[in-house]
């Protein structure tokens, strides 16, 4: 079996591919994981609202953080 040297066009495209096929793959997991973490953290938020719902809210703002 004869080698052939790989030509750096070659790797150009092949670097030109696998960022493209990783953009189209990579782009709706980290939308998803995004939704996930969003809805966690704002229903950790709301929970630790109704918790400390009887404070004052610049209170509830230093422990609970802000919704936003």
């Amino acid at each position: 079996m004869e080698q052939q040297p790989i030509a750096r066009k070659h790797l150009v495209w092949s670097l030109i591919t696998g960022l493209a096929v990783g953009a189209i793959a990579g782009a709706p997991l980290g939308w998803m994981a995004n939704g996930y973490y969003s809805e966690q953290r704002l229903a950790q938020i709301l929970i630790c609202r109704e918790k400390n719902r009887d404070q004052p809210i610049a209170i509830v703002e230093a422990r609970c953080g802000s919704r936003f």
